[in-house]
Formats: structure tokens, C-alpha cells, sequence
């Protein structure tokens, strides 16, 4: 069972361009990378070279003669006589390259000679990445690939982009949507979170219609990148890694959920954990959250890398990580709990990595204002605010109000409730949260006229 994926839009146009370079999908473990490219790969080359090379080690000697073009088709064929170089018809799919970087050299001399289509894929390429941009600047293009999001959640229940289209609709007309309408899209919303969006555990959902077995996925997917922790980290930054992923999840279920290293272990200091965070979220196993020096425009350099709040990139893993108690309650029930407030920060920060915007949050020195998240417009700054129950946004409402804070004239807050406009706050749903993007492209507060 094949599950449609965004990237299936993205490879088509890739392959319609045609001045296009060699592709190199980046992303975590097990979000659906190779099954993507496979997908593609078959429906559009009449030959598919793919090289493995974590499984296939003997091609790791395929630039033995240097990086040319002609020279790696060569060696190739010498381990693999069957592969077929048909010029303009087909496909070099080099995946794990974490494993073997050095390919990336290649990519110049294939985008160069023009003959065959590459794409690239990999696993942690976050952590490898310096070497492989510097050996490939210039003539490739990147693509950042995530665990499913919601609206491809939605295909996979069964619904069509009508279903999108209607849900945009009633943001953009701030039309509240009917009784029904929340109450199904709430569900729904809460099911993907629970399991998350990784594909081997979507589709198990889909083909059982039952949460049985994927808790076990889930914490196999979580061993994984534990094990990829130990794989490719060095030395005692291993342990320290280990224990920072460990402790994301409890951390997240406290009040201020800034994350705190000392905390993390014993005696820990923070410049003994300097660069863990980082780490993780070039691996694509964490988002992390900036704290701004002050809420004012730009955003960029406006913000305090020593402090952050730390969310998974994949709110399943999360769901995933917490104590059994809550986990059977959360299935069975339904039921939050105490990590309800985490998990809808980290259902709305994950929603905004996947539309390709950067987390920042901001919290006064005395703990008197804070705020979840911001983005921007071309004229404002617009606080996000996540409220896990019904309530008033005091510290979103003094950000608008403020003379302190001329940047900021609205903001936007996701609840539980339907859609509303009072008082500068746009509310919305939280199921709405993966169309901000695309609801921004056309939107123009009251405030701003």
C-alpha cells in the first residue's frame, strides 16, 4: 500500500524541469524517502540504477578511477554487467549516503554531462551535510522530506484536496464550520497525532483501522535513532546525545517547558551539552524552539541561541515516549492528561517546520509574558498562541496591545474551539494549523489597513 506523499508533486516538477541537477532528498529514518523515489523512479525511467550503500558496500570502489561521469557508469557496470546506461532514460538512485559522502563529489561531473537524472537519499544527511555542500555547491538541488503530515494524513483516510479546499475556505472566510465538521476533523486530528506520521505506522492504522501494534513500531522507530545516536556520534557526546533526546518528553510536561540542561543528568553544565540540541535537529529527531531577545521584526539574529525549548519532529514518537499509564489512557480514552498542553505545542510546532517555517518563542525574564510561537507577514510580527483549554490569550493580548511592542497588531491562536475574530485574536482549530502557509499567501489582517 503505497501512501501519496508531497513529494510525489515535487519529484514531477523536479523531472519536468528541464534544466534540472542531480536531487538530494534529505529527512530522518523511516519517514518514506526510498518508497517515494522508488514510486517516482518507476513510472518515469525505462532503466532505474539503484545503489544501496549500506547494503551493497562493494560500490563504495565506484570512484576508484576519479569522479567522472563515464569513469563511475564504468565501474559500475564492471560489478553489475546487468545495469543499463541508457542516455535521457535512466535513473541513478544513490541512497544512503550517509554511508559513502564522498559521492557527492560526483554529482558536478553528472550534472555536467547531462546523460542521466540522479537523486540522492539518505538517512542523518543533517549530520554529514557540511561535506557533502562543500563537495557539491552549485550543482545539485535539496529537498527537505517529513514523517506525513496531516493533509497527507487525510489522503490516506480517503479524502481529496475538495476536502483541503473546504477547510482553507473557511479560514480564509472565517466561517466557523458546522457542529459535524468539528467534530470529525477533531477526531481525525487526534488519531494522526497519536500515532504520529511516520508511514510504517499511518499505514498499519489505515490497513487495521485499529491502534494495535503501533505502539511497538513507534518505539522501535525510537531504538533507532537511538542506535543511529550511537552509530554516528563521537565519543562521550553519545551518552550526552542519548540523555538530552531522553528527556524531551518529561521536560515538555512541565509548566515552562524551556529546556534545562541541568536537568538532563547530575552535575550536568551547560557548556559540557553545548551543540546536543543542534545535533538532534540535524538528525530530524527534534524541532528546536529559539527563545527571541525581544518580540520585534526581524526575526533572524533576534534571538538568544543558548535558550530554547526542544519539540519532536514527529508528534507520534513523543506520544510514543511517555509513561505506560498515560499511554493506555491516551488510546483507550483519549485522554491528554498532564501532557496535554505539550502535546498541542508540539502538534502546532511540528505543523510549522513542515511548512517550512523556524520556531522562535519568547518568555520575559520574569516569567510575566510568554508566548508560544511567532511568525511574520511583510508587516508584522504575529504571535501563535496554543491553548490546550478554553481561555483567554492574557499574554497574546498584551503583545497587541502594548505600545512596548509596536510589531505586533493581531495574533493567531489554535484551541479546541471553532473559528473566531475578537479583539485582534484570530482563532482557529488546531487541525487548521497545517494550512497557515498557505492561508498567509493571501490574507490580510484589519489591523494592518
Amino acid at each position: 500500500m503505497y501512501l501519496k506523499r508531497k513529494a510525489d508533486g515535487f519529484l514531477a516538477e523536479w523531472k519536468a524541469d528541464q534544466t534540472r541537477k542531480p536531487l538530494i532528498i534529505k529527512g530522518s529514518r523511516q519517514i518514506g524517502k526510498t518508497a517515494s523515489i522508488l514510486k517516482f523512479a518507476s513510472a518515469n525511467y525505462e532503466n532505474v540504477i539503484e545503489i544501496n550503500f549500506v547494503r551493497d558496500e562493494k560500490y563504495k570502489g565506484i570512484i576508484a578511477d576519479g569522479y567522472e561521469t563515464a569513469d563511475i557508469i564504468k565501474n559500475i557496470s564492471l560489478i553489475d554487467p546487468s545495469k543499463k546506461f541508457v542516455p535521457h532514460k535512466t535513473l541513478l538512485f544513490f541512497d544512503e549516503i550517509t554511508e559513502f559522502p564522498e559521492i557527492a563529489t560526483a554529482l558536478k561531473f553528472f550534472c555536467l554531462d547531462g546523460r542521466f537524472d540522479v537523486i540522492c537519499s539518505g538517512s542523518m544527511l543533517g549530520v554529514n551535510y557540511k561535506k557533502i555542500e562543500s563537495n557539491s555547491v552549485g550543482y545539485k538541488t535539496d529537498f527537505e522530506m517529513h514523517s506525513m503530515d496531516f493533509e497527507e494524513f487525510l489522503w490516506a483516510k480517503g479524502y481529496d484536496d475538495s476536502t483541503i479546499a473546504n477547510l482553507l475556505f473557511h479560514m480564509k472566510e472565517c466561517k466557523p464550520f458546522s457542529e459535524l465538521e468539528m467534530k470529525v476533523f477533531h477526531a481525525l486530528f487526534l488519531e494522526f497525532n497519536i500515532i504520529g506520521g511516520m508511514p510504517a505506522v499511518v499505514r498499519e492504522y489505515i490497513e487495521r483501522n485499529t491502534f494495535e501494534g503501533s505502539l511497538d513500531t513507534q518505539k522501535q522507530l525510537v531504538a533507532d535513532y537511538k542506535e543511529d545516536i550511537r552509530k554516528y556520534a563521537y565519543g562521550v557526546d553519545q551518552t550526552r546525545i542519548i540523555n538530552v533526546f531522553n528527556r524531551v518528553a518529561p521536560q515538555l510536561a512541565k509548566e515552562n517547558k524551556k529546556f534545562q540542561i541541568s536537568k538532563v543528568a547530575s552535575g550536568a553544565r551547560f557548556r559540557d551539552y553545548r551543540g546536543c540540541a543542534e545535533w538532534l535537529a540535524d538528525a530530524g529527531m527534534v524541532n528546536i524552539c529559539y527563545c527571541l531577545e525581544f518580540p520585534e521584526l526581524p526575526l533572524g539574529g533576534n534571538y538568544d541561541a543558548d535558550t530554547f525549548k526542544l519539540y519532536f519532529a514527529d508528534t507520534g514518537l513523543l506520544v510514543s515516549m511517555l509513561d505506560e499509564e498515560s499511554q493506555d489512557d491516551l488510546r483507550a480514552n483519549k485522554n491528554l492528561g498532564v501532557y496535554k498542553g505539550a502535546l498541542y505545542e508540539n502538534m502546532v510546532g511540528e505543523a510549522l517546520v513542515k511548512q517550512g517555517y523556524k520556531l522562535y518563542y519568547y518568555m520575559k525574564d520574569d516569567s510575566s509574558l510568554e508566548e508560544d510561537f511567532f511568525i511574520r507577514s511583510a508587516a508584522s510580527l504575529i504571535p501563535v498562541e496554543v491553548k490546550a483549554n478554553s481561555g483567554r490569550a492574557k499574554s497574546m493580548k498584551t503583545l497587541i496591545t502594548s505600545d512596548r511592542y509596536p510589531d505586533i497588531r493581531y495574533g493567531f491562536k489554535f484551541t479546541k474551539n471553532n473559528i473566531g475574530h475578537e479583539d485582534c485574536v484570530y482563532t482557529f482549530p488546531y487541525f487548521c494549523a497545517f494550512l497557515l502557509k498557505r492561508f498567509m499567501t493571501s490574507f490580510r489582517a484589519e489591523e494592518e489597513n
